[in-house]
């Protein structure tokens, strides 16, 4: 009946893990089964498993080292502080700057 309206479901074999990637986290699944339905020449994939682990993902950002010194001129800290700043604003240097002037 699928068939007739264009749907085809196909299982796919031999999946071990399923990871998707976010930002914050990674969610793990294992011993996946994975089902790919194909309609209207699009592909979706159906993912079905009981193991399933959120791990939180840690977060690196760069700092560009004139930044820091830029935010450390403005507040009058230490490089280190601006830097920290400058992590937990996810490098936005205004907020950065601001956060070190109200502490």
């Amino acid at each position: 009946m699928m068939k007739d309206m264009g749907i085809n479901l196909q299982e796919m074999d031999e999946v071990e893990r399923v990871v998707f990637n976010t930002p914050t986290k990674d969610i793990i699944i294992e011993d996946a089964r994975v089902t790919v339905v194909e309609m209207q020449g699009r592909k979706m994939y159906q993912v079905i498993g009981e193991k399933i682990r959120e791990v939180p993902r840690e977060r690196k950002i760069e700092i560009p080292r004139e930044d820091a010194q830029l935010v450390a001129d403005q507040t009058g800290k230490s490089l280190a502080e601006a830097e920290e700043a400058l992590r937990e604003t996810d490098g936005d240097l205004a907020r950065a700057i601001l956060m070190l002037q109200t502490k």
